[in-house]
């Protein structure tokens, strides 16, 4: 007797949105169950190296496509590793997988089909079935099992698991296919999908590139007596043709077959390598970010053959986190057919196959930059703050990486570093750099006034990976880093102007302010910095920015304790105005001195640390 169960509630939440939404291109779920019949076959041909008893099964994958227009069903079916009853319920009715909420979210929020590709971005492709069909069978028999399990579901939020009748190893998907009238204007099912010609068009764009043959079957067409059977798809590996004998269509084609991507590549890198390490690559750059860019379990690598043979998805081991946006394929000569994840890690030619793919990529980059800066820009705009993580985590590549940054500045559009230092005025020698959560903020900030007044341009770092390495960096070239808001802060010499502090000293408004604040502050100073503000924070010693301090907080870090100094401006009205006021016997150096500090926060897009009792102090002083 069939056993009910019902779908975990994440899976159940995709399942009712694949049969609702409205999708561009309802083709996917062909492409989905091609792929995921092809993942089957690699699946069970990796383990039969590590399990001989199962290498009789892995020969001769295939991949089978059977139309009944009598019966309405639509079968793909594939001879690779097959499933048990618990892979059935693991796999097809559970999603355990970090992001599947974000899936959601995303689908939901989508109009008119815009977001179809996020289907095979999370992995969720088997649900795409129920697009177009409403009720789905799969027959499969686990590769050395003995017994065949019957999964079928309605979408209905529930599924039965029986016993099965499939005699050979491998799983057969069966979509009972929806009638026209279930379409209606709710779906936008306009093809016939029991059509051989329209399955034949869908299998030749979306999946030709599949390693393993397509074979397409209509069982009302006689087949003739001399007839040979032949697959749709070409199975031709790309990479080991001349490049010159392939067409861009062709490249975007096999980019959008391997990466699940609706839209073209940015860039392309076609690469032969000879000598020591032999190898093939086929690597692209996307137009836009995938979905788990920054999720820690995202699928973040190249597929890595071996003289042809598919050995794993996802091989980190041959690209480097911070360029993780890289899709695309690695073929080698050189590696053992049986090679493992561990395996390469430790492996001599995986570490100079990585060498050398970072170096092609990052000679595509420059290339880029040089011959096509509003393709690069968009690169940049998209993967910019990844690419900067590898100044921090490759020491080799640093240089280069850091030539490829652009940056926004304190005035005048992005500049590179290199040109930064060509652009710098007589007597300076430092690089200036103003760290923060915030590109609008940064451009205001009062810390800049003396460097904008002086014609010295200052590199603004919004993202959180810019102050890591910039304190790893710490020098570009022969010339140091220094912040715009450290404490004592040399500016080019013959530039600095006498400070002209002699009121204020007089006053004594330095020192009562400071007896004020107490503990709060570390300090506090007349200012050679500030041109029209009043007030602002620099940092004692090592400088941690808000920003930063508030990531370290949100990630349960400690944060060192903040040594801040409050400056003020002697040349300001209203501190002028302030020092006046001190010389009276009645003079408040508590409001005045937090009147200040509010100030300073609000000009580093700080909130103040007491909303009401600030604005009360406002409105005390103005009263007055």
């Amino acid at each position: 007797m069939a056993e009910k169960m019902e779908f975990q509630s994440e899976a159940k939440q995709v399942l009712e949105l694949m049969i609702n939404s409205v999708y561009s291109n309802p083709d996917i779920f062909v492409r989905e169950l091609i792929s995921n019949a092809s993942d089957a076959i690699d699946k069970l041909r990796i383990e039969s190296l590590s399990h001989p008893e199962l290498a009789e099964y892995a020969k001769n994958g295939r991949i089978d496509i059977t139309i009944d227009k009598k019966a309405g069903t639509l079968t793909i079916s594939d001879n690779g590793i097959g499933m048990d009853r618990d892979d059935l319920v693991s796999y097809l009715g559970t999603i355990a997988r970090s992001g599947t909420g974000e899936f959601i979210r995303a689908m939901q929020e989508a109009k008119n089909g815009a977001n179809s590709d996020l289907i095979g971005q999370f992995g969720v492709g088997f649900y795409s079935s129920f697009i177009a069909a409403d009720r789905v069978t799969v027959e499969t028999l686990k590769a050395g099992g003995s017994e065949s399990w019957k999964w079928e579901s309605t979408g209905d939020g529930t599924y039965t698991i029986d016993g099965g009748s499939r005699a050979g190893h491998g799983s057969s998907i069966t979509l009972h296919m929806k009638k026209e009238e279930q379409s209606g204007d709710d779906h936008d099912i306009t093809k016939d999908y029991l059509s051989e010609w329209t399955l034949r068009g869908i299998i030749k764009e979306y999946s030709d590139f599949v390693t393993y043959p397509i074979y397409l079957t209509d069982v009302e067409k006689e087949k003739k007596e001399d007839e040979k059977e032949e697959p749709v798809n070409s199975m031709k590996a790309l990479w080991t043709r001349p490049q010159k004998d392939i067409s861009d269509d062709e490249f975007n084609d096999f980019y959008r077959h391997i990466s699940h991507d609706w839209e073209n590549p940015l860039e392309r890198i076609y690469y032969k390598a000879e000598g020591t390490s032999e190898f093939r690559a086929l690597l692209f750059i996307p137009s836009r970010p995938p979905m788990d860019l920054f999720y820690q379990d995202g699928k973040h690598g190249v597929q890595l053959y071996i003289r042809r043979v598919f050995i794993m998805n996802d091989c980190k081991d041959l690209i480097p986190e911070y360029m993780r946006f890289i899709k695309g394929v690695v073929d080698s000569e050189d590696l053992s057919l049986n090679v493992s994840r561990e395996m390469l890690q430790q492996d001599r030619q995986t570490a100079q196959i990585k060498n050398s793919l970072v170096k092609k990529i990052l000679d595509t980059l420059h290339k880029m930059r040089k011959d096509q800066p509003d393709s690069y820009n968009k690169f940049w705009q998209t993967f910019g703050v990844v690419l900067k993580e590898g100044i921090i985590s490759d020491l080799r590549h640093r240089e280069d990486i850091m030539k490829l940054c652009l940056f926004d500045v304190s005035e005048g559009d992005k500049t590179t570093l290199e040109d930064y230092l060509i652009n710098m005025p007589a007597g300076q020698d430092k690089i200036y750099y103003l760290a923060g959560s915030s590109l609008k903020n940064l451009k205001n900030s009062p810390k800049l006034e003396a460097f904008k007044k002086k014609g010295i341009k200052v590199l603004l770092l919004g993202d959180p990976v810019d102050e890591i390495w910039v304190n790893h960096a710490r020098k570009f070239d022969k010339y140091d880093f220094v912040s715009a808001a450290a404490e004592n802060l040399m500016l080019p010499e013959g530039e600095k102007e006498e400070k002209k502090d002699s009121e204020i000293e007089k006053s004594g408004l330095v020192k009562k302010l400071k007896d004020a604040l107490g503990s709060l502050v570390e300090d506090v100073k007349v200012s050679d910095r500030l041109v029209d503000s009043p007030v602002c924070f620099v940092q004692k010693g090592e400088e941690i920015s808000p920003q930063m301090r508030n990531l370290f907080r949100s990630m349960g870090q400690e944060v060192p304790e903040e040594k801040r100094v409050m400056e003020i401006n002697p040349d300001n009205a209203l501190i002028k105005k302030i020092a006046d006021e001190s010389e009276k016997e009645n003079f408040n150096a508590e409001d005045w001195s937090h009147l200040l500090m509010g100030l300073a926060s609000i000009a580093d897009g700080e909130p103040v640390p007491d909303g009401q009792q600030f604005t009360n102090l406002v409105s005390k002083l103005l009263e007055k």
